[in-house]
């Protein structure tokens, strides 16, 4: 089941993480399934892609932090927080740094070469409940808190630059739930508890300075139904914003620029939004409900007189009068002038070798493309009968003699695995213990329910706990299905579903559960235990 998504910076690849703990990454332009990390034991909830391309930063709901490498899908390091994370983000230029807002806590700035960390200033020790954002180029981070103030500090010192509070109609405050920067322009929009997305020029912002008075530039709501918003991101180019309800499957797009509504896109009755990512360059979004990631496009018409300007689409037939010179090999009516402007423009070379980079994939105070990015997956072929060892020389006989110890422990074989390229056996990531003070530890992510709630369904997502590389139990518990079917290997099973999540919801997971192993007959146990990874 998916839980969140986000788009490469180019729009070519989409990364789901999904709640049993897994990765995956989608080619974007052939929708298939490019890459599958197992990243986690528990669901996958914030996701974000480096500049480049290259990494991977993900956060799972048992307050892990990781960095992975998308084209090996090895795990580069590891930091463990106290709290759960709520939304972590890439520096949009900076590859080195990461941030972080862990719950009931001050954003964390992490530095990934020396696994150093820093908390961000807040504006009231007492309120912790704060968002945070980089700005379009990552000079600035906006903080914003349960009282509605907004904090605008420089990166690299971390010096408060600015600030204002968003007041409603009196001045009354209200909390703030997102910050979200335009990838184009200098607009961002907040997303508060009054159900009002308010967007701001930037560049106001920093004008005014220190408790300063700027006025929103558009005010967004839905003043019908008083939808508050679970979701809210900017279009591609900035010019649109499209926002999803907290309440069902709908999305808002409004244009920014007039702030009218242009269009509510309905989802399936009943379900809940999780997250929505508008495309990088293309005017198509991704939204998430009920673990499935629904692609909203408009159909494309085709325009047949783009390839001829004088083509026309007829009806019915229409008689046809020829000209007199219309099939003549010269043609005695034309005129002089034309002749020699068409030989002219037969004489201009033309340059079929230089490629101009993509305006698109480029920044505004960019003029070349970043050719060192990722911006495809190669996909491997799928072997039916796979080799026993299909990566070359033979390994190394300590790892043959430790095989029938290790049978079980998935974990301890992962790492002694040859990689792909018949080298060495993959380094351990490093984990970096994050120390907050003063954060509570016993928190609850908000997306496995109420904090002490035993009788929560949404706990049971995620692989079972305590089965991470010891035989306690049965590792990958079997999902329910309709209807009769004889026993498969888990492989099977498990790749069905979006986002290769597999079937069967929340509720399902945990049901399944107590038939431990009924799917699956017992010449398949060893095999699955032993594959895990």
């Amino acid at each position: 089941m998916a839980l969140t998504c986000t788009f490469n910076r180019w729009g070519t690849l989409l990364a789901v993480g999904c709640n049993d703990g897994r990765i995956v990454i989608w080619d974007f332009l052939t929708r298939g399934i490019a890459k599958i990390i197992s990243a986690h034991i528990h669901p996958v909830c914030s996701l974000c892609w480096s500049r480049d391309g290259h990494k991977l930063v993900s956060a799972s709901t048992d307050n892990i932090v990781s960095q992975w490498d998308v084209l090996t899908g090895d795990c580069d390091q590891r930091f463990r927080f106290p709290s759960p994370i709520l939304k972590l983000q890439c520096h949009p230029r900076d590859m080195d740094k990461v941030l972080v807002c862990p719950m009931k806590s001050a954003p964390v700035l992490l530095t990934l070469s020396d696994s150093k960390h820093v908390v961000l200033p807040v504006d009231d020790d007492s309120d912790l409940n704060v968002v945070a954002a980089f700005d379009r180029r990552g000079e600035y981070i906006y903080t914003g808190n349960a009282k509605g103030k907004i904090l605008v500090l420089n990166t690299n010192t971390q010096e408060l630059v600015a600030s204002f509070r968003v007041t409603t109609g009196t001045s009354n405050t209200t909390a703030i739930k997102s910050i979200e920067f335009a990838r184009k322009g200098s607009c961002f929009l907040i997303n508060t508890a009054d159900r009002i997305i308010r967007v701001y020029d930037g560049r106001e912002i920093l004008t005014c300075g220190r408790d300063g008075e700027p006025e929103p530039m558009q005010k967004l709501q839905d003043l019908v139904n008083r939808t508050p918003w679970k979701r809210c991101c900017f279009s591609g180019d900035g010019e649109y914003i499209v926002a999803g309800s907290a309440r069902q499957h709908a999305l808002y797009i409004w244009e920014k620029s007039i702030g009218n509504l242009v269009k509510i896109l309905h989802g399936t009755r009943g379900e809940l939004l999780l997250d929505v990512a508008w495309h990088p360059v293309r005017p198509i979004i991704a939204s998430i409900s009920s673990g499935v990631v629904s692609i909203w496009a408009q159909n494309q018409v085709e325009n047949w007189s783009a390839f001829a300007p004088d083509f026309k689409e007829l009806d019915e037939n229409v008689e046809y009068e020829e000209r007199e010179s219309e099939f003549d090999i010269e043609d005695e009516d034309k005129s002089e002038p034309e002749q020699t402007g068409a030989d002219a423009a037969e004489d201009e070379e033309v340059d079929v070798t230089t490629v101009d980079p993509i305006v698109a994939f480029c920044s505004s105070d960019e003029e070349l493309e970043d050719y060192k990015a990722l911006l495809y997956l190669p996909i491997a072929p799928e072997v039916e009968d796979p080799e026993e060892n299909p990566f070359g020389p033979p390994p190394d006989s300590a790892v043959q003699t430790a095989a029938p110890e290790d049978a079980l422990a998935g974990s301890d074989k992962k790492q002694r695995q040859p990689s792909s390229e018949g080298g060495p056996a993959k380094k351990k990531a490093r984990t970096t213990t994050i120390e907050l003070q003063g954060v509570p530890s016993d928190e609850v992510h908000p997306l496995l329910g109420v904090k002490g709630d035993g009788k929560s369904k949404k706990k049971t997502a995620g692989r079972p706990k305590g089965s991470k590389g010891k035989d306690k139990d049965f590792p990958f518990r079997p999902k329910p299905y309709r209807g009769e079917r004889p026993s498969f290997p888990m492989e099977a099973l498990g790749s069905s579903g979006p986002g290769g999540g597999g079937g069967g919801g929340m509720k399902g997971r945990a049901e399944g559960g107590l038939a431990t192993g009924s799917l699956v007959s017992q010449s398949y146990k060893q095999h699955d235990i032993g594959g895990m990874d």
